[in-house]
């Protein structure tokens, strides 16, 4: 418990029930979540109130979002040195074929790649699909 409000502290958010039990709920899992099975952990919490923490937390450089191209964004735990003004989640995340998460490989970074000249990037997102180390 102290380390979500130290998490929250440090991220100048003020501690609530509701942003305590979402971090707890990111802690429970070692996979990206979607805002669906956040709310379905969330028995006494609105949708409106759980998407503001949701985004308070992406913008916050808590969470990060991941497409994982399976129609619903998901969001894992941002490493320790993402900061508000700049996220620190260029890697690559790998779904499973069997059990449908989708796990950030943070070891894995996105390589670097050369554009034509006219062209800029804002995000860059790798997803690899396959068979996860638990269901293998």
């Amino acid at each position: 418990m102290q380390k979500h409000l130290d998490i929250l502290k440090e991220a100048s958010l003020r501690v609530t029930p509701v942003r305590a039990r979402v971090l707890e709920i990111f802690d429970q899992h070692n996979f990206a979540i979607s805002h669906q099975e956040i709310e379905d952990a969330l028995t006494i919490v609105d949708r409106v109130t759980l998407y503001r923490t949701l985004k308070s937390f992406e913008q916050k450089g808590i969470i990060h979002k991941v497409v994982d191209g399976t129609g619903q964004d998901k969001f894992a735990m941002c490493e320790h040195h993402c900061t508000e003004h700049h996220h620190q989640d260029e890697h690559i995340h790998f779904n499973c074929d069997q059990c449908g998460n989708t796990f950030c490989v943070d070891e894995v970074g996105i390589p670097a790649i050369n554009l034509p000249n006219g062209f800029s990037v804002s995000s860059t997102n790798i997803v690899m699909k396959g068979v996860c180390d638990k269901c293998n």
